[in-house]
């Protein structure tokens, strides 16, 4: 039989009313003659309780307990699922992490897929049943102990699935209908798009895009698994949603597909650097370490020189990182000086920033987006502190207080409430 991966994340599944709307959804998908693996997160808020139960007996918690008690939330979601499917008349069960088994890594709280064996499930549909529904977000190390693959990780999961029972195609039910040019809550003009491409979606969901999440998309563009994003709360049906599929499916790009913004940014700056081989190294190998993650670096020569014989002799170096990593990466720079590894005058940090960025595979072969984008941006009095770019995105870090401005600026500059 033809099969199908469906998702439903934790606000799909909320309570026992939204559990049954989502079991008619495997439904219509059932009588339309698929095999479906449902993934199911945990109950909207339930993560949250029990990570706070966790904390609440232990502040330096075994990792391997708090995957245990944390990934309880999405069994007894399963659980529910399987009894109203089968309520309905549908042969389904559920399945845990381990009796699948969803083979990971032993990175407890952030483990990483490994294998998914097909046999057990296979076998049961064979027997005729034509649901399981799997709990996501969990897996087994090879120690034999419970795993749990970080937030956002039953999109991850759903995606894995999809890869290796050979889906048609993965669909993410959320509480968003699509995925938008920018999110709907800043700019009214915001539009659905029918179709997207893996990269333009990867970029959208490292960049602030709340809809999927990065992992599932990374694993999704390797494994050429069409996924499609629906809501949950709507009826439903194939052209729906937003499809997120290879490239050479959209017949005509435009140049900028979105435009995707972060508030939870911080820009950080080091003075007086000695400007010599190896001196970025000795900077971002620390914060590596750390385990900070660097987005936007840009190094320039400080006004300051060690003395009038030898201008340019030191930098200055500024990157940024989320808001929440400041303290570690403070805490790595002054480490790294302490021991010599670096020197510098002053370490600045400003958390008064946000990022705002365009995608769009158009980019690739089309001049003059940066020169668009930045003269709307100026003609909105907003001043650029830091500029990245790839082959498919340009960013922006700017003063916190401009960007709903600037993303509204931003859409409405490329046009984006046109199809």
């Amino acid at each position: 039989m033809p099969l199908l991966v469906m998702k439903f994340g934790g606000t799909s599944v909320a309570d026992l009313a939204r559990i049954e709307n989502a079991a008619k959804k495997v439904q219509k998908e059932v009588e339309r003659g698929y095999d479906v693996i449902v993934i199911v997160s945990a109950m909207s808020g339930e993560t949250n309780k029990l990570v706070g139960y966790v904390e609440g007996t232990s502040k330096l918690y075994d990792a391997r307990e708090y995957d245990a008690v944390v990934a309880s939330g999405e069994n007894v979601t399963a659980g529910l699922m399987a009894l109203r499917l089968q309520e309905m008349g549908i042969p389904a069960r559920s399945w845990q992490g381990w009796q699948v088994p969803i083979q990971t890594t032993a990175q407890h709280g952030s483990a990483r897929f490994v294998d998914i064996p097909r046999a057990n499930i296979d076998a049961k549909f064979a027997e005729g049943f034509k649901v399981a529904v799997v709990a996501g977000f969990q897996g087994i190390s090879p120690e034999g102990r419970i795993t749990t693959l970080g937030r956002g990780g039953s999109d991850t999961t759903a995606v894995a699935f999809a890869a290796a029972f050979g889906a048609e195609r993965c669909d993410i039910y959320t509480d968003v209908d699509g995925v938008y040019t920018t999110d709907p809550r800043v700019s009214s003009k915001a539009r659905k798009l029918d179709k997207i491409a893996f990269e333009e979606m990867l970029e959208l969901a490292s960049l602030g895009a709340k809809v999927l999440q990065t992992r599932s998309v990374e694993l999704a563009m390797r494994y050429k698994v069409r996924l499609r994003v629906l809501s949950s709360f709507e009826d439903t049906d194939e052209t729906s949603g937003t499809l997120v599929c290879d490239e050479e499916e959209i017949m005509e790009s435009k140049v900028v597909s979105g435009v995707a913004f972060s508030r939870e940014e911080a820009k950080i700056t080091l003075f007086t650097i000695e400007d010599r081989p190896g001196v970025a190294s000795a900077i971002f190998g620390p914060l590596a370490d750390a385990g900070v993650n660097v987005d936007m670096i840009v190094q320039n020569i400080s006004e300051k020189d060690y003395d009038d014989a030898h201008p340019g002799a030191v930098t200055d170096m500024t990157f940024s990182c989320p808001i929440n990593q400041v303290e570690r990466a403070k805490k790595a720079m002054e480490d790294a000086k302490a021991t010599g590894l670096i020197g510098y005058d002053e370490l600045i940090v400003d958390t008064d920033v946000a990022k705002v960025s365009v995608v769009g595979i158009g980019m690739r072969s089309h001049a003059g987006v940066a020169a668009k984008m930045f003269n709307a941006l100026a003609a909105e009095g907003i001043n650029i502190k830091v500029i990245s770019t790839s082959e498919i995105k340009i960013s922006v870090l700017i003063d916190r207080k401009y960007m709903e401005l600037a993303v509204q600026a931003l859409h409405d500059a490329f046009e984006l409430e046109k199809a």
